[in-house]
C-alpha cells in the first residue's frame, strides 16, 4: 500500500523528491541548512490569470519547465471519474497545427464520431439496463451486445481508422525531440495534472509556442478509444498486480465522504460513460490560463521570458466560468475500519490515520514523526527489522494533500511473521512516542535530516521545477522555502501531541494481507538494498508493471523509443534511486533483442515475476 506512485521512470525521479527525507543521511545543523534552503523565485501573472514562476540559473546550458493544471480525480464527479487523468492523455494528441495532415477533415471526423457516439451511448444505457434485469453479466462485455450495437461499433471504427489515416502520429514528442528536448513527461493525481520538459536554453521559445498552443487550441483525437489505453493501464496498474484491487478498496474504505475515495484512474464504466462534450466542458472550465501555473527552471534573460509569455500564453483567453472548489469534507471517523485480504503477495500490514492537509499548523509536526519512525536508523528499522526481525521493511509518513491528508504505517513481514505481529508492533512503537520522552538528540537529528535534505533537492533544476508545480498545485509553492524552518521549530510536546491526537483507534483504518495459499515468495532484486524501504514496494511493483506492458510490444522502434527515453530519466534521477534504473533498461532491451531474433513476428513474452506490492494513486502517461 502506497501514496501516490505511478508507472512512469520521470514519475519515479520525482516520487524520490519525496522519499529522500526518509533515507536518513547524514545532515549539518539545521539553522545552516536552513538558511541557504530559500530559492529566488521570481514571480508574475498575465492579464488572463495565468501565473509564472522563475528560477534563473545562468550557469546552466539548459532550461526545465513545466506546468500545472489544478485540477486532479477530487474535482471529479461520480459518473465521470477518472476523467483528468484522460486528460492527461489527451493533451499529447496535438492541436489544430500539431498532429494531423488535414485539420478541416480532421475536425469534421471528430463532430461525426460524437454523433455516432451519442447514438451508442444511448445503446448502452440499454446495456445497463439489462443487466440490472439480470439478463446480462456485464453490459461491456461485447459477447452481450446486440446486433444494432455492434454494427454502430463498425461505423464508429471506421471513422477512427480515417481519422489515423489524417494523424502524424507522435508529432508533438517527435517537434521536442528534433529540437534537443528530453524528460517529456506528465502525471495526474488527487489534486492535479502536472506537464514538463527539458529543452535547450535557445529552445525556450519553442516551448512557449508548444505549450500555448496545446492549451489554446487542441484537438482531442481518439478521445473514445483512448479509454482503451486508460483500460490497460489500469490492467497493468491495478488488476495485475497481487495486491492491487485490494488497494483500491482500501483507500475507497478509508475515505468515506471525500472524493479522495475514488481512484485516480477513475471507475471503469465511468470511463465508458464520459462524452467528449462533458470533456470539452471539463477542460474549458479547469484548463483554462486562470487555473494553470508554469514552472521555469534554467539559463534564460527575464525580461525575455516575461516577453514571451505574454505572447503566447497571454494569448489564451480567460476561462469563462472560476473553477469550483470541493466543498466536501471527510466525516469524522467514530470505529475502527479493517480489511483482511489473501494474495499473491508478501504477508504485510497497512494502518492508515485521518491527520490533515497540506499546510496545516500539525502536518509539521508529523512529518517530524515520520521521520523518527523512518531511515536506516529510524525507530521502525531498528525495532521490527533489527532487533525482532519480524519485517522486511516497515515505514511510516504523512501524506498532506490538498484538501485532506493520511498518515500511513505500512510493513512487510519477514519469516513466519504475521501481518497481525506487525500491526500490533507498529502499536508498540506508536505508544512510545506518547508515554515515553523523546532524546533531543534524536528528534534534532531527525529535523536536520529534514532541513538538509530540503537543501540538496534543490540541487536539480528538474526536481525543483517539479517541487514548484507540486506545490502549488497543493496550493502554495511558497511551502518551498519556509517547510525546513517551520519543521525546525517542532517540539518533542509538538510531536507528542499528534500522535495522541491522531494515531487513535477509532481515527484507523487496518489492512492486513495474508500469502494465499499455494503462491511463494520471491527475492527482491539485490539492486534494491539501501533504497528507503517505502520506496521497494513501488518499484518492485513498476518493474513488473513494465515488464507486462513490453511483453505486448513487438516493434523495434517502438521500443527504442522507449528505451531512449529511459535513458533521459536515468540522468536526472538522484542516489540512490540512480542504480535501480539499470533495472528497467534490462526489461526493455532483453524485449528487444528477442523482437529482432524473431525477425519482427510476436517475440515470446518473458515470464513477470511476482510483485510483493502494487502502486496506488497516480501515474505519469501522456509522453510515454
Amino acid at each position: 500500500m502506497r501514496f501516490r506512485s505511478a508507472f512512469s521512470l520521470a514519475m519515479i525521479a520525482a516520487t524520490a523528491v519525496l522519499l529522500t527525507a526518509a533515507a536518513g543521511r547524514t545532515a549539518a545543523a539545521a539553522e545552516d541548512t536552513t538558511a541557504r534552503a530559500t530559492v529566488p523565485v521570481e514571480t508574475f501573472t498575465l492579464d488572463n490569470g495565468m501565473t509564472i514562476l522563475l528560477v534563473r540559473q545562468p550557469e546552466k546550458s539548459t532550461v526545465t519547465a513545466g506546468w500545472v493544471a489544478h485540477v486532479g480525480s477530487s474535482n471529479e464527479k461520480p459518473g465521470m471519474t477518472g476523467i483528468s487523468h484522460l486528460f492527461e492523455h489527451m493533451m499529447f494528441k496535438g492541436s489544430h497545427v500539431i498532429g494531423t495532415k488535414d485539420i478541416k477533415r480532421d475536425l469534421e471526423i471528430i463532430a461525426d464520431q460524437e454523433k455516432l457516439q451519442e447514438t451508442i451511448r444511448l445503446a448502452y444505457e440499454q446495456q445497463r439496463a439489462r443487466y440490472r434485469r439480470g439478463e446480462i453479466d456485464d453490459p461491456f462485455d461485447p459477447k452481450s451486445r446486440p446486433a444494432e450495437l455492434v454494427e454502430l461499433e463498425k461505423s464508429f471504427q471506421a471513422l477512427v481508422d480515417e481519422q489515423r489515416s489524417l494523424m502524424v502520429k507522435d508529432e508533438f514528442d517527435k517537434v521536442y525531440t528534433e529540437a534537443g528536448g528530453s524528460q517529456m513527461n506528465a502525471f495526474t493525481n488527487q489534486d492535479m495534472t502536472v506537464y514538463f520538459i527539458t529543452v535547450p536554453a535557445n529552445k525556450l521559445e519553442l516551448w512557449f509556442w508548444m505549450e500555448s498552443d496545446r492549451l489554446g487550441t487542441p484537438v482531442f483525437r481518439e478521445f473514445y478509444s483512448e479509454r482503451d489505453v486508460v483500460h490497460e493501464e489500469r490492467r497493468l496498474r491495478t488488476e495485475s498486480t497481487p495486491t492491487g484491487k485490494f488497494d483500491e478498496m482500501f483507500e475507497a474504505m478509508f475515505w468515506e465522504s471525500h472524493p479522495y475515495t475514488w481512484p485516480v484512474v477513475g471507475w471503469p464504466s465511468d470511463l465508458q460513460a464520459i462524452s467528449k462534450a462533458q470533456a470539452d466542458d471539463y477542460f474549458s472550465t479547469y484548463y483554462a490560463p486562470n487555473n494553470v501555473t508554469a514552472a521555469i527552471v534554467g539559463n534564460f534573460d527575464t525580461a525575455q521570458v516575461k516577453e514571451l509569455a505574454r505572447r503566447y500564453f497571454g494569448r489564451i483567453p480567460r476561462g469563462s466560468k472560476q473553477p469550483p472548489t470541493v466543498p466536501t469534507l471527510e466525516m469524522t471517523q467514530m470505529a475502527e475500519k479493517r480489511m483482511n485480504a489473501e494474495c499473491d503477495c508478501q504477508p504485510q500490514a497497512t494502518v492508515w490515520y485521518h491527520t490533515v492537509p497540506f499546510r496545516h499548523k500539525d502536518s509539521y509536526a508529523l512529518d517530524v514523526l515520520g521521520g523518527l519512525m523512518n531511515g536506516q536508523t529510524g525507530r521502525l528499522q531498528k525495532s521490527l527489522v533489527l532487533d525482532r526481525k519480524i519485517a522486511t521493511n516497515a515505514s511510516a509518513s504523512q501524506n498532506s494533500m490538498k484538501w485532506a491528508g493520511a498518515f500511513a504505517f505500512t510493513a512487510e513481514s519477514k519469516g513466519g511473521a504475521t501481518p497481525g505481529e506487525l500491526e500490533s508492533a507498529w502499536y508498540d512503537e506508536a505508544k512510545k512516542i506518547v508515554d515515553e520522552p523523546i532524546p533531543a538528540e534524536e528528534l534534532q537529528k531527525v529535523k536536520n535530516q529534514i532541513a538538509a535534505d530540503a537543501f540538496r533537492r534543490l540541487d536539480s533544476p528538474f526536481f525543483l521545477m517539479i517541487q514548484l508545480l507540486v506545490y502549488d498545485g497543493e496550493g502554495d509553492w511558497t511551502y518551498l522555502q519556509d517547510w525546513a524552518e517551520k519543521t525546525s521549530a517542532v517540539t518533542e510536546a509538538d510531536v507528542k501531541r499528534v500522535a495522541k491526537t491522531y494515531l487513535t483507534k477509532e481515527n484507523r483504518t487496518v489492512g492486513l494481507y495474508d500469502r494465499k495459499a499455494g503462491t511463494a515468495a520471491e527475492e527482491a532484486p539485490p539492486e534494491l538494498s539501501g533504497l528507503p524501504a517505502e520506496a521497494m514496494p513501488m518499484i518492485q511493483s513498476q518493474l513488473k508493471a513494465l515488464k507486462e506492458k513490453v511483453a505486448g510490444m513487438n516493434d523495434p522502434a517502438e521500443l527504442e523509443k522507449m528505451l531512449a527515453k529511459m535513458h533521459e530519466s536515468e540522468s536526472a534521477a538522484p542516489e540512490p534511486f540512480r542504480k535501480v534504473m539499470p533495472l528497467f533498461t534490462k526489461v526493455v532491451e532483453d524485449r528487444l533483442k528477442a523482437v529482432r531474433e524473431s525477425g519482427g513476428q510476436p517475440a515470446p513474452a518473458p515470464a513477470a515475476p511476482v510483485s510483493p506490492s502494487a502502486p496506488s494513486g497516480t501515474h505519469g502517461g501522456g509522453a510515454q
